[in-house]
């Protein structure tokens, strides 16, 4: 049970908590957008001096061939006690389309949101849920516990990164450079979510991806459509017959070969993804859409965490802007992604995506696939009592049992902490489903970012609990 110190110490500091976030919110992290380099180089060093502010030790800025590192830590609770590896990224998604925001996505913005809303409980801000303000929970987790009782319950080491959204190339070279820093118990991950403010979960899977850009050519330069028009295949129209045919009408993926390693559901974990509270009726609430989609033969949960998918996230070619030009384009553009669940290998999709699009390609245009490197799977074993530590502080701050339900999205580190460092993974998230993430208007529930500090705290003095022994 928490202190009445350390809950007062809580209470009046939540003010001084939410501005720290907000200036942190304030710096355009775009890691995949090579202008904002200064700016995710300075989102770094914000942190850098602000962990060393909580109390945190050895807080460096490690530098690396593209986005700095983040480095902290805290070891004097004793070599019986466990070790804690806090993981998460300071970096941001693009903001496009920028005229869908209702504030600007750099300034961040307490207002009421939609739904579970009251007034003023929303910051809205990119990276306010994916990833500053949870990854920011675990250092004020640790700056509470110092101010009170100067100590921690464990040691406790951060590492956090500037390219997750930019395919974490930085990061998977360095953990397995440096396992004997890295040495730990366990790792803590705060980049998933809730089912609702009442509703915690425990993420036990995540899927893996593999993304790729596509570029369909045609005639060697744009055509005047009149002169050409009928003759010519349009890379445009091309593309689009390209793209719908990797899907049938049940959003099942034609791709040969697509499914052969996706391994069946069984009996009993398709009734624990049963127990989520999550269906069609919400989706829709969700995410705005007139009617759900994909796989007639699986749920809502099941389509979203344990299948896998193909998507088409972007699509471009000819003329754009305003105005009119009737032209043939000379290219077409594409950009896909692959959800991938357990035993598929994301190299082994990418081939045959690419060996399928060539196979549909006609004489007409020419088809080159750009794959970029990928990321497996990953489930964590439902027994480890890490899990079972992590099930007891949300249940201690929410008041309820989480939730296990696996995630749709991708960490691409996960699994290289997972073959490095051979620790349990434990998700901790605190978002919710409609913070927007990767969307104009991203927010972050704020009562979850206060109990989310809360929820660390228990953890933490849960694993110091425990001996290395035990």
């Amino acid at each position: 049970m928490m202190s009445t110190q350390l809950q007062s110490y809580l209470t009046n500091a939540q003010t001084r908590q939410l501005d720290e976030l907000i200036a942190w919110l304030r710096i355009p992290s775009i890691s995949t957008i090579s202008a904002h380099q200064p700016d995710v180089l300075a989102a770094a060093q914000w942190l850098v001096e602000n962990m060393r502010q909580s109390g945190l030790e050895n807080v460096e800025l490690i530098e690396t061939e593209g986005h700095p590192l983040v480095y902290g830590d805290w070891l004097h609770a004793g070599t019986d006690k466990p070790t804690v590896l806090v993981y998460g990224h300071y970096d941001v998604q693009p903001v496009d389309p920028l005229a869908l925001w209702h504030t600007p996505p750099f300034e961040p913005t307490v207002r009421a949101g939609q739904g579970y809303r009251q007034e003023g409980d929303d910051l809205y801000a990119r990276g306010s849920s994916d990833d500053k303000g949870q990854t920011f929970i675990h250092v004020k987790a640790v700056e509470a516990l110092l101010q009170t009782t100067g100590a921690l319950p464990v040691n406790i080491k951060f590492l956090i990164e500037g390219e997750e959204e930019a395919g974490s190339q930085a990061i998977g070279l360095y953990v397995p450079a440096h396992v004997e820093q890295l040495a730990a118990d366990l790792c803590l991950i705060s980049d998933t979510g809730m089912l609702a403010p009442d509703q915690p979960v425990i993420t036990y899977g995540l899927r893996g991806n593999w993304t790729a850009e596509i570029t369909v050519t045609g005639p060697s330069q744009d055509l005047h459509s009149g002169v050409y028009g009928g003759a010519t295949h349009n890379p445009n129209q091309a593309l689009c017959e390209l793209l719908a045919a990797l899907h049938d009408k049940d959003g099942h993926v034609t791709v040969p070969g697509f499914y052969d390693q996706v391994p069946e559901l069984s009996d009993a974990e398709r009734a624990l993804l049963a127990n989520v509270p999550y269906d069609e009726a919400k989706l829709l609430a969700d995410n705005g859409a007139p009617a759900a989609y994909g796989e007639p033969a699986y749920t809502v949960v099941e389509r979203i965490g344990a299948r896998p998918t193909l998507e088409i996230n972007g699509m471009w070619g000819g003329f754009i802007t305003e105005g009119f030009k009737t032209v043939i384009p000379s290219q077409a553009h594409a950009k896909l992604s692959c959800r991938l669940v357990p035993n598929q290998d994301p190299a082994e999709i990418g081939q045959l995506v690419e060996a399928y699009l060539q196979q549909l390609a006609p004489p007409t245009i020419k088809v080159e696939v750009q794959g970029r490197p990928g990321s497996p799977a990953y489930t964590a074993s439902l027994a480890s009592p890490a899990i079972q530590w992590a099930a007891a502080a949300y249940q201690a701050v929410f008041g309820v049992a989480p939730i296990y339900k696996r995630e749709g999205g991708s960490i691409p580190i996960v699994n290289k902490f997972q073959a490095a460092l051979d620790i349990p993974i434990v998700l901790m998230g605190f978002g919710l489903p409609d913070d927007n993430l990767h969307a104009p208007n991203e927010k972050f529930y704020l009562p979850n970012f206060y109990k989310g500090i809360e929820t660390s705290i228990t953890f933490l003095q849960a694993c110091g609990a425990q001996t290395k022994t035990d």
